[in-house]
Formats: structure tokens, sequence, C-alpha cells
């Protein structure tokens, strides 16, 4: 069977995607399946809770809502899940072969988009050219990470935007950062809604400004600013 794996998943407002998010985890492998819900104002909660997860309240704030899920989760390993985001066949086995590997500290799938164009292809080639050369996957690629790793490099960082970066830069302190074989396939429904260059520049601006020491309320600007909104979604 192997150590134990806790699936935690952040939502606000998925009502449509949190049923088939949790339902998809039944029988593969995993030990319990968390959702923590930022104050939704649809039937996240009780979906959810339908599906068989166990549901936690929050903040709306994905480091906040991760890591209030991973000090309750029980399992050894915590895996953070999106709930757009689908997780290859077996990735429960794939997980735990993953962090059993020596000097790695954490792992992350593939990154896919289930949308067809070239462009959403040259979007993933260019996610697979970062994640060889830096090591640096994001968190819709489904960061995995024991519980004792993640408690010794800080848990997630309260920022309201790049949390999953800060965290994986100091995971990479901690020992290698490692792909899984199978690809996590996310929703191209912000590439298509908002226009895949758009995206791929304000992904590219945040990171910069992060280098750059620019305070997170500022990033979370000009991100909303680029993807013509007023509001923190």
């Amino acid at each position: 069977m192997g150590e134990t794996i806790s699936v935690i998943i952040p939502a606000l407002n998925e009502e449509t995607r949190i049923g088939p998010a949790v339902r998809r985890l039944r029988g593969s492998g995993v030990d319990e399946v968390i959702v923590v819900d930022g104050g939704s104002t649809d039937s996240t909660v009780e979906i959810a809770r339908a599906m068989g997860a166990r549901v936690l309240r929050e903040q709306a704030s994905r480091g906040r809502q991760q890591n209030a899920g991973a000090q309750r989760a029980k399992g050894a390993i915590l895996l953070f899940l999106h709930s757009d985001t689908i997780l290859p066949t077996g990735f429960a086995d794939q997980v735990r072969s993953t962090l059993a590997k020596p000097g790695v500290s954490a792992g992350a799938f593939q990154f896919r988009l289930d949308a067809p164009g070239w462009e959403f292809r040259l979007v993933e080639q260019t996610v697979a050219l970062r994640c060889r050369l830096l090591r640096l996957p994001y968190g819709d690629q489904a960061i995995f990470v024991s519980t004792e790793i993640f408690e010794r490099a800080g848990c997630f960082a309260d920022l309201p935007i790049m949390e999953d970066f800060d965290l994986v830069r100091r995971l990479r302190k901690l020992g290698r950062i490692e792909l899984a074989e199978g690809a996590a396939v996310t929703s191209a429904r912000r590439w298509t809604r908002q226009g895949v260059w758009r995206v791929t520049w304000t992904h590219q601006l945040c990171i910069l400004g992060y280098y750059c020491r620019v305070s997170p309320e500022r990033l979370v600007r000009l991100r909303d600013d680029a993807n013509g909104r007023r509001s923190i979604p």
C-alpha cells in the first residue's frame, strides 16, 4: 500500500467542478480528500460533503486554505490539487515512487491543458522547459510532498499570489524537485477567457516582480489589471 496520501483541494465557488474532482479520487489509492472552502456562496460545500470529502473552512486565500488542510491532514504525504485539474491514472503510485527517489524533496506532474490548438501546446512546451531547467512546477501541476518536508520548508507563505512558486523555491533548498511520468490536465478556461498570450505574459511579469521584491499586493493589482479584473478571485 505504501505511505498514506491526503489530497487537499482549495475551493471557492466551484460547484460545477468540485463534485467531479472529488469523485475522480475514489478508489485511486489516496486515504483522504480534504476540501478547504474559502467562503463559497454557491453549493460547493454541500456537493463536496455529498461526494465524501472532509470539508474545512478558511479565509479565501489559497495559501491559507492549503495550510489549513495540511494541518488537519492525517496522511504522511500531502498532495495539493486544484479543483479544475485532473490527475493521471495511477497517480498515487507515481506520487509514492517519485518521493521515494534519493534526494527528492517534493514532486509534481507534467503540465497539460484540456484545449486543442498550437497555442496551448506551446504553453505546455514552455512549462516543460521551465521544469526541466529550473525545477519550478506551479500549483496547477499538483505539487506533492511529505508532511515532514512540508513543515520543514515552512508551509505555504501567507501570500495573496505566488504562494506555490514561493513554496517550491524553498523546497528546492531541501532536495530535488522531481516530475512524475504522468500529466495533470488543467482546465484551459483562464487561457481561453483572458487570452493565451495575456495570461502567459502576466505570469512572467509576476515572476519578475517576485524576484524584484515587488509587494504581493502590487503583484495582485498587476495581475488583475492585466486580466481586466478589479478584485482578487
